[in-house]
């Protein structure tokens, strides 16, 4: 599988014509893809100047917008889907942006890299931090603030009030059920509230 692949496997955990607010969206890609594909439609938020004009250019309505700040320009559940696709861990407040999201959507999906993957163990364990495909930074140049794992999102999931209705890992764009916090690179949460 591919990252064509990859988007295909979130893309079917989001229901046919949803409204959608894509939390961290970049270039558009993947809200393009749902609008193209699955008939949805919404906005894209995004911060860095050179990926909200990239978004443009993928026909996306987009904000830019800080994270950090909140959602508060959002009533509570006004789109049926939130996405936090590689977002979660470039954001200083991880557990307050996962609350709005609930707030704001009905359903969320987050992904982000997995820490515990077992490259990244190996690495850890030689005495030095990983650099892969789904973290590709040195520890000293990286937008990640924080990493995490796939068994430390079930937890944070639970404090939230949240259940989560799906989750997986994909690795190299496969889904991994079996295992999926030893061997996945990447974690992926669907969720509802309580």
């Amino acid at each position: 599988m591919n990252e064509r692949d990859a988007l295909e496997v979130i893309a079917r955990l989001v229901p046919a014509g949803s409204r959608v607010l894509d939390l961290g969206c970049g270039n558009g890609q993947m809200l393009a893809y749902l609008q193209r594909t699955r008939g949805c439609s919404g906005y894209g938020i995004e911060l860095a100047d050179a990926n909200v004009h990239a978004a443009l250019q993928h026909g996306i309505d987009v904000i830019q917008l800080d994270l950090e700040e909140g959602l508060a320009l959002f009533d509570d559940r006004s789109f049926d889907v939130v996405l936090q696709l590689e977002t979660l861990q470039h954001l200083r407040n991880a557990e307050r942006m996962l609350r709005e999201t609930a707030r704001v959507g009905r359903i969320g999906i987050v992904s982000f890299p997995n820490f515990a993957h077992w490259p990244n163990r190996l690495r850890v364990a030689a005495g030095r931090m990983p650099v892969t495909k789904a973290l590709p930074y040195e520890w000293y140049d990286t937008p990640n603030i924080r990493v995490g794992t796939y068994a430390d999102f079930e937890v944070l999931a639970r404090k939230c009030g949240l259940e989560v209705t799906d989750s997986f890992g994909l690795q190299d764009g496969t889904v991994v059920r079996r295992w999926p916090n030893l061997r996945a690179s990447v974690a992926v949460f669907r969720f509802e509230q309580r």
